[in-house]
């Protein structure tokens, strides 16, 4: 049995700011496929306590090794190929996340 185009394998609520988002009539919004492995993943690393163990950190080794850790992090999601995540430094503030899904192609998000 095939699926229609319109199937939606992987579903979720919005969540911005730490909260459900509501459309205009205050009905929750959701999210779907590559967007929801996404922030997923968010949600994941936020949730593993190394993006505040850089809070403040100025040694590049420490970066590097935490960077490396949230990598392997993101691939030990079943939904992200293995060897594809590559986390980046921007800013002090920022660090973008690159991943290729199995299903889905390319992702790219900041943190």
């Amino acid at each position: 049995m095939t699926q229609s185009p319109q199937h939606k394998k992987y579903q979720d609520l919005l969540i911005i700011n730490n909260d459900i988002a509501l459309d205009g009539v205050g009905v929750p919004l959701g999210i779907s496929d590559r967007a929801s492995i996404a922030q997923d993943i968010q949600h994941l690393i936020r949730e593993s306590g190394l993006l505040v163990a850089l809070v403040g950190e100025r040694q590049r080794d420490t970066w590097a090794i935490n960077l490396s850790r949230l990598e392997n992090l993101v691939e030990s999601d079943t939904r992200i190929e293995p060897g594809s995540a590559v986390l980046t430094r921007l800013d002090k503030e920022t660090i973008l996340v690159r991943a290729t899904t199995l299903e889905y192609q390319h992702l790219e998000f900041t943190l």
